[in-house]
Parts: structure tokens; C-alpha cells; sequence
């Protein structure tokens, strides 16, 4: 297998952002982005003024933009690798964060997987954490920019060794040598992001075939794909960090589960898993208790399994806010105890709230049109001690439920 990394292709005069990007990695601009990196936008007018002094007036654009970029990206790969990275504005907006690719990485390199072929790698993500789980990666984006970008990546970072880019059409590309596939469709067009999964690039259709050639595979989608779209070869799990789903995994192959739904809870690594989808929760009454499932929970549909877990009751049949009468705790729900119910009433609220001398007010909603800073702004707010409140429907009524989290 030829090996593609050893040099930067020269980038066509006719094409200015290969153009920028190759100038970026010259020397001189190599100093001008390590001079960047704490910079403060606020002052980029007066910063690109300064360096065209000294650099032109194209490499100090490019160096201001990539810097922009770098920073935006410390949330999803932290300051130590992303300052050292390269970033399209697409690529910073669909990559992978790095916790969840790790995440991803481990449960290939926990079967054996030694190598993958990473299909519409982007600015290389996933390859970068596949390489650290000790694996070879096959990096192909049909993008020449991309690709210069994922392999300048793989350079900065140390891995080159292990990642492979090749600037390809993903659909005539040979898989049969690795051990596994990944395909990362791009869920974003011209007009924004693709909700329908034929529309990805490439389609569904065609990734869910390239996954089920491979021994085992692996295809991320969008979190809130509808189950129906799922076959039934497939183990599908979602993925929260912090709390916030990032992502839904098909996982296909020997070692994973078909059928089966799963939720991950990062950085923890708690997951949830049911065989089959479970059958309708009961419903009834408000407890004492209330819990919010995490995000995950719920776009896996395995609410049901929490109720089962709490032995509670779901306070509406639409609703995904669980309540028993006993306290209850676990990894994948935020609890609450519960001292007031009352009918959705705005004045109501406000003369509790003052009797109770709230000064900060937490407000959750699920099933309710009312935006929480409105509600803030209307309850005039002052004292000491803090309450949560719960907009919801309670069997189908406008409900407000007043309480504070457990622990």
C-alpha cells in the first residue's frame, strides 16, 4: 500500500484557499500562527494592521483566520492539540470532539481492530484518535483542501506513521484490506444541515452497504435520527458529554450487539443498554421524586428502563420526566425532590416564589411553549435561596413543579 504523506502537494495557483493553507505552513507562516495564539479578536483590526508591516497582507488573513479557528476548536480538542492542529470553518463545525472519538476508538481497539479505513475523514478527528488507540487508519476526503489538512494534522501531531490520507471519492475506495470501516457522511450542505439521511453525502444507504462488507463497522449519524431509518443489523448507540448528546453510532460486525440501543455517558463511560425496544412506561401521579433522564437516555428510548430501574412512573405519556415516591440514584438521571405542583399560573409562581424568598431560579421545560428567561424576567426575583422549576404536563395539564436537585 503506497503511502501518501511523505510530502505537502503543491497547491494550484488557481485555487487561493490551497494557496493560504500551503503558505500557512512555510516558516515564516508557522511563526506568524504561534504569534497568534492567545490573541484577542477584539483587537484583530489593530493586530492586522501591526503584521502587515512585516508579512503580507494575504499570509496575515490566512494566519488571523486559522488562528479564529484554532480557538474555536480548544472546546473539541483542547488548547494542547488544537493549537498545534489545522482547521476548515466546516471542519471545526463536523469534527468529532475528542472525547467522543476516543470513546469510539476504544471500542474498536477493545475487539482487536489494528486497522480502519476511514471514510470522509474530514480534517481527521477520528483518525487522530484511532492512531491513538494504536491503530492504522486509511484517511480518505474527496476534498483536496481537506485532505491537505488531515495529513498536515496527522504530521503536527506525531501520528503520520499511522494515518494514511488520500484524497478520493470515498465510494472507490477497497475496504477488504482492513479490519474495519468508519464512514462519517457530511450532514451539512450549501443551505445548512441535511435532515434527511439519503441526503448525506454519501447517502445512508450507501454507507449502511460499505458497513455491512466490512468484518466490523462503524457509521456515524445525526442523534436524532428516527428509529424506523435503523436496520436491524445494527447496534445503535447514543452518545452525551458533559450532558449534551453529540452523536449516534451504528455499530456493525462481530462484537456488537443487532438490534440493540444503547446510551453512553461521557466523560464517565456509564452506559445503558436494552436488547430490543422496551415495552410503553406506566403513567401516573407526581412522587415526591422527580428525574430527568440524560439526553442520551432518551433519544436511545430506553426511559422505559429507568422506570423500571426506580420502579416510578412517567408524569405524562409524552413527558421524559420520570417520578417515583422513593429516592433514587444512578449515572444516567438528574434527580430532584418535589415540593410544590401547581396548575401552569404565573401569579401563582411569583407569591411563591416571594414568599419562599427565591433569588435564583433554575427553570427546566419539556412539553411547554413558555421560554425560560421570560419566565425569569416576569418573577421579579430577590432573596437568598434558589428553587428549581419544572414547566411540563402532568397527565396531559399545564403543570409547574417546584423543587431542588438531590444531593
Amino acid at each position: 500500500m503506497d503511502r501518501v504523506n511523505a510530502s505537502t502537494p503543491a497547491a494550484p495557483s488557481d485555487d487561493p484557499a490551497r494557496a493560504a493553507f500551503a503558505a500557512l505552513r512555510t516558516p515564516e507562516g508557522e511563526q506568524l500562527l504561534a504569534g497568534l495564539r492567545d490573541h484577542d479578536p477584539a483587537d484583530e483590526l489593530a493586530t492586522a494592521t501591526r503584521l502587515r508591516r512585516t508579512h503580507p497582507a494575504e499570509l496575515v488573513s490566512a494566519a488571523l483566520g486559522q488562528a479564529r479557528l484554532r480557538q474555536r476548536a480548544v472546546a473539541k480538542f483542547g488548547a494542547e492539540d488544537a493549537h498545534r492542529m489545522y482547521f476548515t470553518p466546516n471542519g471545526v463545525e463536523q469534527a468529532t470532539r475528542t472525547s467522543v472519538a476516543a470513546h469510539r476508538a476504544a471500542r474498536f481497539a477493545a475487539l482487536g481492530v489494528r486497522s480502519v479505513a476511514d471514510l470522509c475523514c474530514g480534517i481527521g478527528g477520528d483518525a487522530i484518535a484511532l492512531a491513538r488507540a494504536g491503530i492504522s487508519v486509511l484517511a480518505v476526503d474527496r476534498d483536496p483542501l481537506t485532505a491537505e489538512v488531515a495529513r498536515a494534522n496527522a504530521e503536527a501531531l506525531g501520528l503520520a506513521g499511522l494515518i494514511e490520507v488520500r484524497c478520493a471519492d470515498v465510494t472507490e475506495i477497497d475496504t477488504a484490506p482492513y479490519d474495519a470501516v468508519f464512514v462519517d457522511p457530511a450532514r451539512r450542505g450549501g443551505r445548512g444541515r441535511i435532515f434527511d439521511p439519503e441526503a448525506y453525502s454519501p447517502p445512508l444507504s450507501w454507507a449502511t452497504a460499505a458497513a455491512l462488507k466490512a468484518p466490523r463497522a462503524a457509521l456515524k449519524i445525526a442523534p436524532g435520527i428516527p428509529h424506523e431509518a435503523i436496520g436491524p443489523e445494527a447496534e445503535a448507540e447514543w452518545i452525551s458529554d458533559g450532558g449534551d448528546v453529540k452523536e449516534a453510532v451504528l455499530w456493525y460486525g462481530e462484537g456488537f450487539a443487532p438490534g440493540a440501543f444503547r446510551a453512553t455517558l461521557l466523560p464517565s463511560g456509564a452506559t445503558l443498554t436494552a436488547p430490543a425496544p422496551l415495552p410503553a412506561p406506566p403513567v401516573g401521579p407526581v412522587g415526591r421524586y422527580l428525574y430527568e433522564p440524560d439526553g442520551a437516555v432518551i433519544r436511545a428510548h430506553l426511559v422505559a428502563d429507568i422506570v423500571e430501574r426506580c420502579g416510578g412512573r412517567l408524569v405524562d405519556e409524552t413527558i421524559a420526566y420520570v417520578t417515583s415516591d422513593e429516592p433514587y440514584s444512578s449515572p444516567y438521571v438528574a434527580g430532584y425532590e418535589i415540593t410544590d405542583q401547581l396548575p401552569f399560573n404565573m401569579k401563582r409562581l411569583k407569591a411563591l416564589l416571594r414568599e419562599r424568598e427565591v433569588g435564583v431560579l433554575t427553570v427546566k421545560k419539556r412539553g411547554s411553549a413558555v421560554e425560560p428567561e421570560e419566565l425569569r424576567r416576569r418573577m421579579k426575583l430577590a432573596g437568598p435561596n434558589a428553587v428549581t422549576v419544572f414547566l411540563t404536563r402532568v397527565a396531559g395539564a399545564p403543570t409547574m413543579l417546584v423543587g431542588h436537585p438531590l444531593g
